[in-house]
């Protein structure tokens, strides 16, 4: 990969088809002042402003960085990257690192709109006591491998995921599957129920009264095999289409080749959608656990 003056570009430590982006100091302090042009409110409803911020992150890599980035994301044999400040300074809230999610976004592809946050992205806390009708809040189950965008009509092509903040937290690390690395993939493919449509639905917190039908498994363009499952959300018409889902999500939790990654504060992931799932290991019980996320989850651009 070609350097990039103010970037550390590396392979990261669990698996080599996971880029490691680290912004050095330089490019983060020259940050400040474009960021700061814009507050959340303008960025949430002028949506020109968010290229405005990406084009200010791009321009100090003389454009290379988004080239960057979009090589890695479409990339079969990558398809991931990790993304943000090489250290963390007093200058880096959790409003600068929205933004930086916003511009790293907006150079790879357009948002889709989130309903259950309604707006272009989603904050979401993780804590001790949970009520919600989503493994996504419950720190205390393990989170099963699942792609994202499965019960909604528009491409989701990737996903973006930034820690915001974390305190008292032991555990809860992301897991991650990549598709070619899934050693129980062709009994899963090969069986023709993967390939029927099944519906999809949502809980209510997501804000989504329709449901859509898709099959488990489709081939791009280029005739590779795409993945769009989660476990929460088919609606089984029969007891085939049951039996295989839970024979496809036993395959996945068991499965040897999911690598585990400890993300800091203030790093972002971001994973495309069709040939990589994602979880999250449980937390270690703590009253006082708090963890704050941000997602972001859209298409290419054509």
């Amino acid at each position: 990969m070609e350097n990039i003056s103010g970037l550390v570009i590396s392979e990261h430590n669990n698996s080599k088809r996971i880029i490691n982006l680290e912004i050095e100091d330089e490019i983060i302090k020259k940050l400040i002042f474009p960021f700061n042009k814009f507050d959340l409110t303008a960025l949430e409803l002028k949506p020109f402003t968010r290229f405005t911020i990406a084009k200010s992150l791009d321009d100090l890599t003389d454009n290379k960085l988004s080239k960057l980035m979009s090589t890695i994301i479409k990339d079969r044999s990558t398809g991931c990257f990790v993304i943000g400040p090489k250290n963390i300074s007093s200058n880096i809230n959790d409003e600068f690192l929205i933004k930086l999610s916003t511009a790293v976004a907006h150079l790879i592809g357009i948002p889709n709109h989130d309903s259950m946050a309604g707006k272009y992205y989603a904050r979401f806390v993780v804590k001790h006591e949970d009520s919600s009708d989503s493994y996504l809040r419950k720190a205390y189950r393990n989170m099963d491998l699942h792609t994202d965008g499965t019960y909604v009509n528009e491409a989701t092509d990737w996903l973006l995921m930034t820690k915001i903040d974390e305190q008292n937290v032991q555990g809860g690390e992301t897991a991650m599957l990549h598709l070619d690395d899934w050693e129980h993939f062709d009994d899963l493919y090969n069986d023709p129920i993967g390939r029927q449509n099944f519906t999809w639905g949502s809980p209510k917190s997501k804000n989504v009264k329709y449901k859509v039908e898709h099959p488990v498994f489709t081939k791009d363009n280029k005739g590779r095999i795409n993945i769009s499952y989660i476990d929460q959300f088919p609606e089984p018409k029969n007891m085939e289409q049951g039996d295989y889902l839970q024979r496809l999500s036993d395959g996945l939790e068991e499965s040897h080749n999911k690598v585990k990654i400890k993300l800091s504060v203030g790093s972002t992931i971001v994973a495309n959608n069709r040939f990589w799932l994602h979880g999250r290991q449980p937390f270690v019980e703590n009253e006082n656990l708090f963890r704050e996320l941000l997602r972001i989850r859209g298409k290419f651009i054509a």
